[in-house]
C-alpha cells in the first residue's frame, strides 16, 4: 500500500497490548488496516461512540415507529426491517 504525504502518530497502550503489537512483522500497516476496518463498520447513528445524543434519540423514536430490529435466525445477527412488522 503506497502512502502519500506519511505522518507519524503515536498513542499509548497497555503492556498485553504492545506485546501483542511487537510480534507483528508491520505494526503500521496492521494498525492502518484495522483502523480502516473499524471505520467502515462504525455505526451511522453514533458513529462509534456506542451512545445517542438525546436529539438522536428522538429520531431514532420515529425512525422505529416504521421499522423494527430483529435477529436473524440464520446469522444471528441484528437487523433493521423496513415497514413495522
Amino acid at each position: 500500500m503506497a502512502i502519500k504525504n506519511n505522518r507519524i502518530m503515536t498513542f499509548k497502550v497497555d503492556h498485553d497490548l504492545k506485546m501483542l503489537l511487537d510480534t507483528l512483522p508491520n505494526k503500521s500497516a496492521f494498525i492502518r488496516s484495522a483502523v480502516l476496518a473499524a471505520s467502515r463498520s462504525t455505526c451511522p447513528m453514533c458513529r462509534g461512540t456506542g451512545m445517542l445524543t438525546e436529539h438522536q434519540r428522538k429520531h431514532w423514536k420515529k425512525f422505529e415507529k416504521m421499522h423494527d430490529v430483529f435477529e436473524c435466525k440464520i446469522c444471528q445477527s441484528m437487523h433493521i426491517r423496513g415497514g413495522a412488522q
